[in-house]
């Protein structure tokens, strides 16, 4: 999982989507149906990896009053250089990943998904966590490609905020046409044709893998309240990030 930052503007898609020079999926989750209301603009945003911003990027980063990074890569895979924030207050660094899990990259993208979350749910619930107790402001969640981490953690959030799984699901869709372009730059750059053909097959963001995750954790852990709840979420922390996220 190698960063995505690329020095080519990106042309904003929605109103949602961010320019921050020189990531590639930065989107607002701000505006999204939730029950009882919307997701506040500014509240939550999702983006590939901060690492390669530059100081235009970091000026927009400020500018959108973030008061908390979370940057759930592993320590290992942090290679693109040191991260504009590292040094900050509101930066976390919490991978969800323990550096010998497998990425189990022979399965498919949904199983891998929930494999990640059975595996490390008090990971999981750590990162959520740091988004109940994060300052007044917004909190940006990261990854690499801001795709695969970074869409189960939003996802976590959004659906204790209230959002329906569909909504979740169509958001995170949103994340293939937004890394197309580098990721056809990583294929390319693949020399073995079978593991060029593996990583084909895990770079698209269909609905679809959105809902089986949802509807897996529903299956085998009760839903998404249950199993934040057993990786060591409170009440008052479902609370803090529905309050946070809904206007």
């Amino acid at each position: 999982m190698s960063g995505y930052c690329s020095p080519v503007r990106i042309p904003v898609v929605t109103e949602r989507d961010l320019h921050w020079p020189s990531c590639l999926n930065v989107r607002d989750l701000g505006g999204l149906p939730a029950d009882g209301g919307s997701i506040r603009p500014g509240a939550l945003i999702r983006a590939d990896a901060l690492s390669k911003l530059t100081a235009d990027g970091v000026a927009a980063v400020r500018a959108a009053g973030v008061s908390r990074i979370i940057d759930l890569r592993r320590k290992g895979e942090r290679g693109a250089g040191p991260h504009p924030f590292a040094d900050d207050p509101i930066y976390r660094n919490i991978p969800v990943q323990d550096p010998a899990d497998p990425d189990h990259e022979w399965l498919t993208l949904a199983e891998i998904y929930c494999a990640m979350l059975d595996l490390r749910p008090q990971l999981f619930g750590e990162a959520f966590i740091a988004v109940a107790e994060a300052p007044p402001g917004g909190v940006v969640v990261h990854c690499a490609g801001g795709k695969d981490r970074t869409g189960i953690i939003t996802a976590l959030a959004l659906s204790v905020a209230g959002v329906e799984d569909e909504v979740i699901a169509a958001d995170y869709s949103l994340s293939e046409s937004r890394l197309r372009d580098a990721d056809k730059d990583r294929l390319a750059h693949i020399p073995d044709p079978k593991r060029r053909q593996l990583m084909a097959g895990l770079m698209p963001t269909p609905p679809q893998v959105m809902l089986d995750m949802l509807t897996h954790l529903r299956e085998r852990h009760g839903g998404v309240r249950p199993y934040l709840t057993a990786a060591g979420a409170t009440e008052t922390q479902f609370t803090a990030v529905r309050d946070r996220l809904v206007a």
